[in-house]
């Protein structure tokens, strides 16, 4: 029933993202629309900064080991936290099978230092505020203005900008899993916020990548 599961899942990403011809370094209007990178593709480096603000090379990163890359949109996302929390129920099985965890996102390093000392989460977390592996792996979108001064007003939340257009870009959640050489063994993406890849389906979806 898993495995059924996962050739589902793969089988309705496939066909969804087969539709679109689209420059996936492109920014997408809404989250519905992005376009990610297919199983099969090599993802794009990209340099990032770490929680201590160093720069680190992400194609030098998923070379030491395949990896299951997770993109969020931030500490502040409550949806987020819980799939980072869940995957403590696995963390010991990747890390049986050879892998590491990765999860970036839009935010500063010192917003990612904050919530690591919040939270102590076993994945290592990586900060992309110049939106270069949310845009090459095809997944991020713009706010709508309205919605972004909401986010500001009502929780204090200060999303990242595009440099060129100026507009607030988040990113679909997605997690993608890669091996050394970079390429997509398996991904999902789900516009919807609320719906996110359970730690059990992502599990058997890595040990199936193998």
């Amino acid at each position: 029933m898993k495995f059924f599961k996962i050739g589902l899942t793969l089988s309705i990403l496939i066909l969804a993202l087969q539709t679109h011809a689209l420059d996936r370094t492109q920014i997408a209007d809404t989250a519905e629309n992005v376009t990610p990178l297919l199983i099969g593709q090599t993802v794009p480096n990209s340099t990032l900064q770490t929680v201590d603000g160093d720069p680190v090379s992400l194609k030098a990163l998923t070379m030491q080991k395949p990896t299951v890359l997770i993109f969020y949109r931030g500490g502040w996302c409550p949806y987020c936290n819980r799939q980072l929390s869940g995957l403590k129920n696995i963390e010991g099985q990747l890390d049986e099978l050879g892998y590491q965890i990765l999860a970036i996102s839009p935010e500063t390093p010192a917003q990612l230092q904050q919530q690591k000392l919040q939270t102590k989460f076993s994945v290592t977390l990586l900060a992309d505020p110049d939106l270069e592996a949310i845009s090459g792996f095809g997944i991020g979108f713009y706010v709508p203005d309205e919605q972004r001064t909401t986010y500001k007003s009502k929780w204090d939340i200060s999303l990242t900008s595009d440099k060129t257009s100026g507009t607030a870009v988040l990113p679909a959640p997605a997690v993608f899993i890669l091996d050394t050489k970079g390429k997509v063994l398996f991904s999902y993406v789900n516009p919807d916020i609320k719906t996110r890849i359970s730690p059990d389906l992502l599990y058997q979806a890595a040990k199936l990548s193998l």
